[in-house]
């Protein structure tokens, strides 16, 4: 007789909003999850993953959620009926949670001490003297350095590495038997990502738990899982072991998903004189101290780097957290003072004041990372776009900006009658899109792409590389492709800069530095995004 699961869903339903306008997030959702295995949820956003698993703790925003039917049984216990103190118990007890992005989980006005020892005082009765050293214990097994000096750190003071290991170990504090990791890696760089998924298996093997993770990376799945569910528009379409659901999926959208990785290679450059180069480029921040806060040292942000992107061409610039990369991409666009000499199509723009440099900015152009963070929520997706169009006086009138507009739409792929829209209605991958639209629109020479991938599912990661390779070839577009995803570097770059603490640490063409790593660093960055064997084995290592 087969041990019970310690975690049982069955015909799980999950429901917003009430009446005729509810909508069914999740339906008749079965899984089960024994002790120390680790089971992957995975689907495109808003396939139902993380209300499946927020329904877990009973922590979605009920009563505006609901259960319409179905059962959560933990170690047999049915959890959709318990009242709220046995909840309470349960959840940072039996139940540890990982959110995706730990600034925004973690009190910013909590020290790192108060922030776990309030869980090992409510669930354990603790002593100040007592949690301290377990918090420190804690910290030391989730490889915090210097644990004992972290206390008292406030989440700011952290970098992101460190602030998903100490969410990790308040998820810990009393021992769970179930850890339900919501999307714990995507925020984070190729090498910090290996060291907490090393990190999330290594605690499970120790502690016995099982391990409930989300994720929409499918490579990030591969590493982790034992067992993985596929979720699409809130229903479980397939599941099964790690080999059987990669290596033969029998559910076409499984199979979608499984395609879905970047892929191909951008088509060869035209050459021509650079559109953007920089020299010696620096951009250094004063550290002060002292009685007379008199500057003492600097942070080298970037330092003396040197550069250049042709018409046509991609260049990629990778690095972990820290290592200088947006830095350098808004000095070349004077968006940050530096120092040094940069020239956009062949002149020296370093000394230009801002009203010398207003006119040249049409031809630079920048999308960030975060689309809907650089969006105005209170304009329009037609205001949005042509908004740059009436700052340069394009177009003889309004009718004339909004009519560019919408073929700035229509040339990104999305349909021009979401011109009325606002950015809450659209998803992320248009939103994406529309913050290309309000930098092709303007017909620029460079665009400055800082992570623009980094927070899509890969499905529309992928479209949004076929759409921007189409662009370039179209229009001769130079880019300056910043990234730590080096799988989107590789489909979108010619040419490769690796950055390490402000510096150019290996530069080359794409395939070149990709097969062959010259530099310890580059070689790290390679293995923990791509596996060791793959660039061992082509550089004949």
């Amino acid at each position: 007789m087969s041990e019970a699961p310690l975690l049982a869903i069955r015909g799980l339903d999950v429901t917003f909003g009430h009446g005729p306008g509810r909508v069914v997030a999740a339906e008749g959702v079965d899984l089960t999850l024994a002790a120390g295995e680790t089971l992957a949820l995975v689907g495109e956003s808003g396939s139902g993953k993380s209300v499946t698993a927020l329904s877990v703790p009973r922590l979605l925003p009920y009563p505006y959620a609901a259960h319409p039917r179905g059962s959560i049984r933990l170690r047999g216990e049915e959890l959709l009926t318990a009242p709220a103190e046995r909840l309470r118990q349960l959840r940072g007890g039996a139940m540890g949670m990982v959110f995706q992005e730990p600034m925004t989980s973690l009190n910013p006005l909590h020290t790192v001490e108060k922030q776990i020892g309030e869980s090992l005082r409510i669930h354990q009765g603790m002593t100040r003297q007592q949690a301290r050293e377990r918090i420190v214990a804690l910290l030391e097994l989730v490889r915090l350095p210097e644990a004992a000096n972290r206390l008292n750190a406030f989440p700011h003071q952290l970098s992101g590495g460190q602030r998903q290991r100490v969410m990790i170990a308040m998820a810990l504090a009393n021992d769970p038997a179930l850890l339900i990791a919501d999307e714990p890696t995507t925020a984070l760089d190729v090498t910090i990502q290996a060291e907490i998924l090393e990190l999330l298996a290594d605690l499970k093997r120790r502690l016995g738990m099982a391990l409930l993770f989300i994720s929409h990376d499918l490579n990030i799945v591969r590493r982790i899982a034992d067992r993985v569910a596929v979720m699409q528009r809130g229903r479980v379409v397939e599941q099964g072991s790690l080999a059987e659901v990669f290596d033969q999926p029998r559910h076409e959208y499984t199979r979608s998903l499984l395609a879905a990785e970047p892929s191909g290679r951008p088509a060869p450059s035209g050459g021509g004189a650079p559109v953007m180069a920089a020299e010696d480029l620096r951009v250094w921040f004063p550290r002060r101290g002292g009685v007379l806060h008199r500057v003492v040292d600097h942070l080298r942000a970037v330092d003396g780097v040197s550069l250049n992107v042709g018409p046509g061409e991609t260049l990629g610039v990778v690095g972990e957290s820290g290592s200088g990369k947006t830095t350098l991409g808004m000095a070349l666009l004077r968006l940050q003072s530096a120092t040094g000499a940069i020239r956009f199509d062949g002149r020296d723009i370093s000394g230009l004041g801002k009203r010398a440099l207003r006119p040249l900015r049409r031809g630079m152009q920048v999308v960030f990372q975060d689309p809907y963070g650089s969006l105005s929520p209170r304009m329009s997706v037609e205001q949005i776009v042509g908004e740059g169009l009436g700052v340069h006086r394009i177009g003889a009138d309004a009718a004339e900006r909004g009519r560019l507009a919408r073929e700035a739409l229509a040339e990104v792929g999305l349909d021009p009658a979401i011109a009325e829209r606002f950015p809450h209605e659209l998803s992320g991958g248009q939103r994406q899109r529309v913050a290309v639209a309000r930098a092709v629109v303007l017909k620029p020479r460079l665009i400055v792409l800082d992570e623009p991938t980094s927070a899509l599912d890969r499905s529309v990661q992928s479209q949004l590389i076929d759409l921007l390779r189409d662009l370039q070839a179209r229009h001769g577009l130079a880019y300056l492709f910043i990234s730590h995803d080096l799988k989107v570097v590789r489909a979108m770059s010619h040419r490769i800069m690796v950055m390490q603490a402000g510096k150019v640490v290996e530069a080359g063409e794409a395939e070149r530095v990709f097969d062959r790593p010259e530099h310890p660093y580059t070689q790290r960055l390679m293995a923990a995004a791509l596996g060791a064997p793959q660039w061992q084995a082509a550089s004949g290592k």
